[in-house]
């Protein structure tokens, strides 16, 4: 045991499936915790450590705010001394609003915007000159200075290029004492009655005063005066126009234009806020994309007619007010409903889209009558645009998003900020394109700041820079430098979303807290894992403790201390089967430490596929960073997409390649990245995605219910003796309807506690003590078995209990067969770590049979896999590939590269610096090019 004032002592923890653990964690070392996926590994750190640490800090609060919070419930351990306060840097925990991205997570946006309010220099959006403001003593001394000896008028302005009569206005000003004022550039006197054509624009100033400019005593006091009235009616801008030749000047307490005379108000850090109403542009409210309608999505088919569903929001005729009007429209441009939409004449189809409001007659030759007919149509477009922005219904909205694409707002250009605030400049860049630069380049841009800027901007953005400069170089150490400010944080995924937090906390710089990191290696690549590491290590040194759930090599071999958690997963696993240094980890025979001592080891197979001679082509692929890349994919092998972070593996596969065939198989909406064309689609049939997105977020779903096994189940009960004579139906045995379930609870096992403005607690049911079924329902047992027993059996016990029944058997096995035996199967989909998640969604799509011609892409799957874990997944990934189907996988576990028949690696770095394909070709092929990284770790691995 250590010195008990520098550990973490952990005494009888069984949360999950900890068997009563007593652990010692060393204080401000860096701690990881390794294992089987599944282990315990989370329930300790988290759910144990993690859990206990919130609740402490809670129960500092005092009673009257404990409860609006409810209590914390206390994680199922006896006892943990030496608990600092604990800050958990999860992979889940980035906000999805549109309104978040990189720069307002790190706090970085905020330091520019402060920046730009205090030293930026605005800039006329009319002229591009330097905008100027004075004191009134200034303006004074400038008149006196400029018109010395000159006849001026003094005029406040009060109407800018705006349509109206302005009877009020005259009026309004009459009453104020004012006799003259200057309309559309003419100086006229106020009379009765006055008014102007309300249909054109006109510009108006009130004559506060006229005067001949001398060095008399009682100029200043008069002049003092006048600029204070055409101040306060001007709204802080006024006008001096020299009598005789007609010049005008513009003076403002503002900034002003010179030329032109606009103002803008002086900048605050909400001017440049795209979520604060006095900086975001108006157009998109500040979201930088608007939805416009594309009339592609209405008319998918010009060659049908009206009648046959050409329109497609209409669908086929019905006798509705909107055909009617269809009709009247016909009547009047010549066309029937049954006439193909490609012979409508166009003027006809743009008001069957925007709408019109005319009377008009038609005669009759035959007849030699005439019917008037009156058109008051809102317009298909219209009416899609209307619901979209101003109806309640989630639903309804979506179906008007299925005719709609988002595009660039044109007004700001998507940079999501009004124009007054895109005009204040430093080093002639304004607040948008710094944002738009990768955090790199912006670092570069700020080092060389300093020369630029003037003596009075050095003073103001000392300390601001400083700030700036330090949250910059945390980014780039735990390896984003690819990242640029204005990206949404909603299309992070979720290793990026925890090295950014990390990184901000790093930049808090905090001093005796304990961190708790999920998996931060995820979607890393080997080259950055160092930079990851000395970050970590950086966090230890100022005097923290870190504790890292982790499974790579690297990251273990670099730890202070290991604790391996096993010796299996599920309820074989909770204990404690090795601790102390990596070099102690190493003489045990765990499985963790044979696979780091080279005893076991994933196999590199003694040949490879060569797939069946098709292949998918993907041509000019331009989305985000990709440099108008064209990559092939060759079907019936397992093909690897590698690269460093940032490099385009993502937008090339998951962003352009699985939104062209989602389209073309299942008509999806998602829109793909720009591309040239495609070729090859018919090589195959269908494509699935399995990503690592949670398969449910209530206690309701769980993986019987998700790989649909559960209705096969309840389909057994349904046929056993004592459910036929009672006359049970399917749905007596489902938890999500009335009738079979435990009515307190409504068949969730649990109680909800809402918590306001924290997490909800669950608590079991206490009527059915989390059985979720009633009495009725549990009498009636299959091999002696009710239907909560075999939501409570393992996978393991489950294969064998239904090995009689093809069905059931034939899906459960398979999540035996991806190494998911532990689990339950009514375990709720909340408890499942993301690596269980994605491999319940591979079972599911595996225990359906294949066509041979399938096209599988997985998005890092090895996330939350131990090294035997990878092992158990690729063996299954193999079996597909073997039976003829294509796997395409984006990974940097060298463990996977390794045992691709095909490798397309992009780089060669992140960001702008990436989006080319390096090197294609077998793992030996790419391990021989010189420049790309990902070569130069495979030649170590494939030795």
């Amino acid at each position: 045991m250590l010195e008990n004032d520098n550990t973490i002592e952990v005494i009888g923890a069984r949360v999950h499936n900890l068997k009563n653990i007593d652990i010692s964690i060393p204080r401000e070392q860096l701690v990881v915790i390794t294992g089987l996926s599944g282990s315990g590994k989370s329930s300790l750190a988290f759910d144990t450590i993690y859990a206990e640490g919130q609740r402490r800090y809670i129960e500092t609060f005092s009673a009257y705010a404990r409860q609006f919070l409810g209590g914390l419930e206390r994680p199922d351990v006896d006892k943990i001394d030496g608990l600092s306060p604990v800050i958990a840097i999860e992979q889940k925990t980035t906000s999805k609003s549109p309104r978040s991205t990189v720069g307002t997570i790190t706090e970085i946006y905020d330091f520019l915007r402060l920046l730009y309010a205090r030293a930026g220099e605005a800039y006329s959006y009319n002229t591009g000159e330097k905008m100027v403001s004075y004191s009134d003593g200034q303006i004074s001394n400038l008149i006196k200075e400029h018109f010395n000896g000159k006849r001026i008028n003094i005029l406040a302005p009060v109407i800018r290029a705006r349509k109206g009569h302005y009877a009020e206005l005259f009026q309004q000003i009459a009453k104020q004492g004012f006799v003259k004022v200057r309309v559309n550039g003419q100086i006229v006197d106020i009379s009765a009655g006055m008014k102007l054509d309300r249909y054109k624009t006109h510009d108006i100033e009130i004559v506060i005063d006229r005067l001949l400019v001398e060095n008399t005593e009682d100029l200043d006091k008069r002049l003092a005066e006048s600029i204070k009235t055409a101040m306060y009616h001007g709204e802080d801008v006024m006008m001096v126009i020299e009598h005789d030749t007609k010049e005008v000047r513009f003076f403002s307490r503002t900034l002003m234009c010179p030329t032109t005379g606009i103002s803008y108000q002086n900048p605050e850090p909400n001017l440049f806020s795209f979520n604060s109403p006095k900086g975001a542009c108006e157009h998109c409210n500040g979201l930088g994309i608007v939805n416009e309608i594309n009339r592609n999505k209405i008319i998918p088919n010009p060659k049908l007619s009206i009648q046959k569903g050409g329109l497609a929001p209409l669908g086929e005729t019905k006798s509705s007010w909107m055909f009617k009007q269809l009709e009247i429209i016909g009547e009047k441009y010549g066309f029937k409903l049954t006439d193909a939409i490609e012979t409508i004449p166009e003027a006809a189809i743009e008001m069957i889209l925007n709408g019109g409001n005319e009377k008009f007659s038609v005669s009759s030759k035959v007849a030699g009558v005439t019917k008037d007919y009156k058109i008051d149509f809102e317009g298909i477009a219209h009416f899609i645009k209307n619901q979209h922005d101003e109806s309640g219904s989630s639903s309804i909205k979506r179906w008007a998003k299925e005719f709609m694409d988002e595009i660039n707002c044109p007004e700001c250009n998507g940079t999501r900020l009004k124009k007054e605030s895109l005009f204040f400049k430093i080093d002639q860049k304004n607040i948008a394109e710094l944002s738009a630069m990768d955090v790199s380049e912006l670092s570069e841009w700020f080092k060389r700041l300093n020369a630029v800027l003037s003596d009075k901007q050095k003073t103001i953005a000392t300390e601001i820079l400083k700030e700036i400069n330090d949250r910059l170089k945390f980014l780039l150490d735990v390896g984003l430098n690819y990242l640029s400010l204005n990206r949404s944080s909603k299309s992070l995924s979720g290793g990026e979303a925890q090295r950014i937090r990390l990184a901000t906390q790093i930049g808090s710089q905090l001093v005796g807290v304990l961190y708790i990191l999920d998996e931060p290696s995820i979607g890393l690549h080997q080259r950055d894992n160092e930079r990851l590491i000395n970050s970590l290590k950086n966090l230890r040194d100022i005097g923290n403790s870190v504790l890292v759930v982790e499974h790579d090599k690297d990251m273990i071999e670099c730890a202070d201390y290991v604790i391996d958690i096993g010796p299996k997963a599920g309820k074989f696993g909770g204990q404690i089967i090795s601790k102390g240094t990596p070099a102690e980890l190493l003489k045990e025979h765990t499985l963790t430490a044979q696979y780091l001592n080279g005893e076991m080891k994933i196999e590199v197979p003694k040949t490879r596929r060569t797939g069946n001679g098709k292949s998918i082509k993907l041509t000019g692929a331009t989305g985000n960073n990709l440099k108008n890349v064209t990559a092939e994919f060759p079907l019936g092998q397992l093909i690897c997409v590698t690269g460093v972070s940032g490099s385009g593996k993502s937008t090339l596969i998951n962003e352009t390649l699985y939104p062209i065939l989602n389209e073309h198989f299942f008509n999806a909406v998602k829109k793909p990245q720009p591309f040239k064309k495609i070729e090859g689609l018919e090589h195959i049939d269908k494509v699935i995605a399995i990503d690592q997105s949670p398969i449910g977020r209530t206690p309701r779903s769980n993986p019987a219910t998700y790989t649909e096994v559960f209705s096969e189940i309840r389909s057994l009960f349904t046929q056993t003796p004592e459910a036929m004579i009672r006359g049970y139906k399917a749905g007596r045995f489902s938890f999500n309807v009335s009738g079979g379930r435990c009515d307190t609870c409504e068949g969730s096992g649990v109680r909800t506690i809402e918590m306001s403005f924290l997490p909800d607690v669950y608590v079991e049911c206490e009527s059915c003590q989390g059985k979720r079924f009633n009495r009725e329902t549990l009498e009636i047992r299959f091999k002696g078995k009710s239907i909560s027993d075999v939501l409570n059996m393992t996978v393991d016990e489950a294969v064998p209990f239904f090995e009689n029944i093809p069905k059931i058997y034939r899906k459960v096995k398979t999540i035996q067969d991806v190494g998911l035996g532990y689990i339950t199967l009514g375990q709720q989909s909340t408890t499942l770590s993301g690596g269980e998640a994605q491999r319940i969604k591979l079972a599911s799509e595996l225990s359906k049979k294949d066509t041979g011609n399938t096209f599988y892409i997985m998005d890092e799957p090895t996330t939350g896999l131990h090294f035997e874990d990878i092992r158990v997944l690729m063996d299954v990934i193999n079996i597909l590939v073997d039976k003829g189907n294509t796997v395409l996988i984006i990974e940097h576990n060298l463990d996977v590269i390794k045992l691709a028949d095909y490798i397309i690696d992009v780089g060669m770095e992140g960001g702008k610096g990436g989006g080319e394909i390096l090197c294609k070709g077998t793992p030996e092929e790419v391990s021989k090019h010189k420049k790309s990284y990902t070569a130069k770790f495979l030649k170590k691995e494939l030795g």
